[in-house]
């Protein structure tokens, strides 16, 4: 699984980080999505479809 995040479009809505905080984090001053692992082990696979799926902007992308 490798993750693509589009940080120009991203809304801070925080949801991928409530879905899959070892995966996405937000940056402090604006709250625009940080991608922490673009490859995150196969454990982690359900929350990271989980915050794509929540994701407002729709700005993750998942290759599988």
């Amino acid at each position: 699984m490798k993750i693509i995040v589009d940080q120009d479009k991203c809304v801070a809505s925080g949801q991928c980080v409530s879905s899959a905080p070892d995966v996405f984090d937000q940056r402090e001053d604006d709250g625009i999505v940080v991608l922490l692992n673009d490859n995150p082990p196969a454990g982690l696979a359900d929350d990271v479809r989980q915050a794509a799926a929540l994701c407002p902007a729709l700005v993750i992308t998942i290759v599988e």
